[in-house]
């Protein structure tokens, strides 16, 4: 199974089955830039920070604002959303958001 983000509107959307393959009992996540990839890393406990990962629907889709994040890559905060598949890396213990970094809106 091909596991996806949607990106736009200053915000990553994580649906359900990539939240609970990768990301499931987190409450926050952080994007971090790291050797031009675009990684997104879990962070559990109440002092890990990072930003919220609101669930968005009763499906249980997550939602976190990046607006800054995002613009600072290059993304209007009005573009339209896009899809980014998503892969694990094991030795980040992040999930990799394939092309996000040379995506520009």
């Amino acid at each position: 199974m091909t596991h996806s983000v949607f990106v736009g509107h200053g915000r990553v959307l994580v649906p359900r089955s990539t939240y609970d393959c990768y990301l499931g009992g987190a409450e926050s996540a952080a994007l971090v830039e790291r050797d031009a990839r675009i990684l997104l890393l879990p962070l559990r406990g109440p002092v890990a920070g990072g930003m919220l990962l609101k669930q968005r629907n009763l499906r249980g889709d997550r939602v976190m604002l990046a607006t800054d994040f995002l613009d600072r890559l290059g993304w209007d905060a009005f573009a339209a959303e896009a899809e980014f598949e998503v892969r694990w890396i094991a030795e980040a213990g992040a999930l990799l958001i394939q092309g996000l970094s040379a995506a520009r809106t």
